[in-house]
């Protein structure tokens, strides 16, 4: 497993992480706390170093869980949760700096720790992005001891620019095959500031696995059934905003591209080409799939030709509809 300098921190972390959405269960499923450890044990087994979590998953127990484990094994792991979603209704007016130290609180307590690795605002409606006081919390916190450093994770490309006006260590954001637009002036700008880049919704809520059809179902209680036109959050967390059935269209044109219809690694390893990220982080749901995932790591580099053909897709089928959105 390669490593990469995680922004400013200048820490170093596996160039693959694992993002801890469905740890323990799949959406709408029952949490499995067996099943979470054997995809933690997998993840450190295969190198894995970084660890994405959020105060909401899976009701707080990602969180639990992961402090845990850890506690039987220190040291092994980096860890970045997010905070904010917990607020009810999640408004503008909600986030305050007491708000902000009492989620640094709680996670510190879940996860048995003095101290975060990094805190995320766990993408907040817009105008909080230019709230003084809260990032002048995270630097109090970071002062305090109770957090390294702190970040962001967004839903627009935008709110990541307007972030990096304060003193931001990381950004989380949606980055894979079917999201270009963050390498227009977003990543150029996290390069020259030294933000590390957390690509997360790698696989597109897998649609870039390539091994969904118009004939799949998904369950009630699974958000690529009820979300898909933004239903309870925003709908580019949903197959990253791309209409299922151009989705899929997109997703042929790719298998003749590559040749292959196992595209999970080689959308996985057309991330990593970028060098402005600095960790991808798919999710596991089941430990072969963490296994799955890091063998993207093995994959030699994409070539001009494979990577050109990927934006001429995009530009084919997705950048009118993705484009101005996000």
């Amino acid at each position: 497993m390669n490593c990469r300098t995680f922004g400013k921190t200048g820490r170093q972390v596996s160039e693959i992480g694992l993002g801890t959405w469905q740890l323990g269960t799949r959406w709408g499923d029952p949490f499995d706390r067996e099943e979470a450890f054997r995809i933690l044990e997998t993840a450190e087994d295969a190198g894995i170093t970084f660890i994405d979590t959020a105060d909401v998953y899976n009701g707080g127990k990602s969180e639990e869980t992961i402090g845990e484990y850890i506690s039987a094994h220190p040291g092994r792991f980096y860890i970045t949760t997010k905070c904010g979603r917990r607020l009810n209704p999640h408004t503008e007016e909600m986030y305050t700096p007491s708000a902000i130290a009492g989620f640094i609180e709680d996670s510190l307590k879940r996860m048995h720790l003095e101290r975060l690795d990094m805190i995320l605002l766990h993408c907040p409606p817009t105008p909080v992005f230019r709230r003084d006081d809260i990032f002048g919390e995270l630097d109090r916190q970071k002062k305090l001891g109770k957090i390294a450093d702190y970040g962001v994770s967004i839903e627009k490309a935008q709110e990541g620019i307007q972030a990096m006006e304060y003193d931001i260590s990381a950004m989380e954001v949606i980055f894979n095959m079917f999201r270009l637009k963050p390498l227009d002036e977003m990543f150029p700008l996290a390069a020259e500031k030294q933000v590390g880049i957390i690509a997360r919704v790698p696989l597109a809520s897998g649609l870039l696995t390539g091994k969904y059809t118009r004939d799949t179902t998904f369950g009630p209680k699974d958000h690529r059934s009820y979300n898909r036109e933004g239903a309870s959050f925003d709908k580019g967390e949903t197959f990253s905003g791309v209409p299922y059935e151009l989705g899929l269209q997109a997703v042929e044109a790719l298998k003749e591209t590559f040749g292959t219809s196992d595209l999970a690694p080689l959308a996985i390893r057309w991330i990593l080409m970028h060098p402005e990220v600095s960790v991808v982080i798919p999710g596991a749901s089941r430990a072969s799939q963490v296994q799955d995932n890091v063998r993207a790591a093995e994959l030699p580099r994409l070539t001009d030709g494979q990577m050109q053909a990927v934006q001429e897709i995009y530009d084919q089928y997705l950048r009118a509809t993705i484009h101005p959105q996000w």
